[in-house]
């Protein structure tokens, strides 16, 4: 029986991939009436398309083995990781990485244009592993220092897409990651005309998710564990159910906002996980992810995919197009008519999301300061190789 919920769930993964918006509502039946023992993995996998958060080829590999996972997300935080690492694995593509940089520059670029060749081609590199351990998209992000640098991120995006199909991954498989500020929307604009799909993440505010759709970008990463992080710091009480949550209550606007207003072709992938009632049971964990099934994609770490696997509890789809509550969506926000809404627009109902604009600060802060020291690392082995190679040619 497990076999035939493996098969269910690779079935509308693929399907997933043509249309992130196929109702998958007739799957979760089949699987009520064919067996009451799969287990909420297995059970997630047939409501919504599920994508690995880790930078760990072995633990990727471990979960794409189980055929329920399709896709995979990196950030600055892994590919950090890897560029730090003592791991054999990982400091081989550390060192290749600075040795392609280093042959691809011309004798006049600086230390400073090399390590940002090495960094992309470290990303990618990981990036390109990756594909060839899930069938579906793999997200590498453009360096988040340029997230309020509109044509610095078209460089940098399309430089990741040159770099991928060097190495033989077509674009189609790439999701380049733009942090979702006005000049990363304006980015993603160009760059989906250009046959270049975009994930735009770190997203807290409803107006970000509609400006992200209203320009077509093909996915977003709205953080509704961040945003009950907020609202916690904030109150003394916590909510008593995944519904009161407010990131779940975030991502659900989103998703019935973009049913509302013609936005369906934007894949809605909510990432980054909090325990709705809080850690007093470790059952709470999950909280937020039951709360949220049957949204288009989730993005998930392993601990949080192994605390799937081991639960046998029926998991109910929330999210479905048949389930579309127009009145949740709220006011169509811009000129309408499929005319995205002005910069004006977008930085005033902003400036109102206190939460918003706290929590993209923050996480920009944090990736930036790990840019940062990878920065450093690859910097330093870039210089030692240019004394090297300097010492060689006298």
């Amino acid at each position: 029986m497990r076999l035939t919920l493996m098969v269910l769930a690779m079935l509308m993964a693929n399907v997933g991939h043509v249309s992130a918006f196929v109702p998958r509502v007739h799957v979760y039946r089949l699987m009520q009436t064919s067996s009451l023992n799969a287990n909420q993995l297995e059970q997630l996998a047939a409501l919504t398309t599920i994508s690995i958060d880790s930078g760990d080829l072995k633990v990727i590999e471990k979960f794409a083995d189980t055929k329920l996972i399709t896709d995979a997300t990196t950030n600055p935080l892994f590919v950090a990781q890897a560029g730090l690492s003592g791991d054999p694995t990982y400091q081989k593509l550390t060192d290749d990485s600075v040795a392609f940089a280093l042959s691809s520059s011309s004798s006049k670029a600086s230390p400073q244009e090399i390590t940002s060749l090495a960094m992309d081609t470290l990303a990618v590199t990981l990036g390109s592993k990756i594909t060839t351990l899930v069938p579906g998209y793999v997200s590498t992000e453009v360096d988040p220092r340029l997230s309020y640098d509109t044509e610095e991120t078209l460089v940098r995006a399309r430089r990741i897409i040159q770099l991928y199909e060097e190495q033989g991954v077509p674009k189609s498989r790439i999701l380049v990651k733009i942090a979702a500020t006005w000049e990363g929307v304006k980015a993603a604009e160009i760059l989906e005309k250009e046959g270049i799909t975009c994930n735009l993440t770190l997203i807290f505010s409803h107006i970000q998710a509609v400006a992200c759709a209203q320009v077509g970008s093909q996915l977003i990463s709205p953080f509704p564990g961040r945003i009950l992080d907020w609202h916690n710091a904030r109150r003394d009480t916590i909510p008593s159910s995944p519904a009161d949550d407010e990131g779940v209550i975030a991502v659900k606007k989103m998703h019935q906002y973009f049913r509302s207003f013609n936005h369906r072709k934007t894949i809605l992938m909510p990432a980054s996980w909090r325990p709705s009632r809080g850690k007093a049971n470790p059952e709470f964990a999950l909280d937020e992810i039951r709360g949220l099934a049957g949204v288009d994609r989730m993005t998930i770490p392993a601990p949080l995919l192994n605390a799937l696997y081991t639960s046998t509890d029926p998991l109910p789809p929330i999210l479905a197009d048949d389930k579309h509550e127009a009145s949740l969506a709220g006011p169509e926000i811009g000129n309408g008519g499929g005319v995205p809404m002005d910069e004006a627009t977008f930085r005033a109902e902003f400036d109102k999301d206190a939460c918003g604009k706290e929590k993209l600060e923050e996480g920009l802060s944090s990736f930036i300061d790990l840019t940062n020291q990878l920065e450093g690392v690859m910097k330093a082995k870039v210089e030692a190789a240019l004394i090297e190679l300097n010492a060689n040619q006298i």
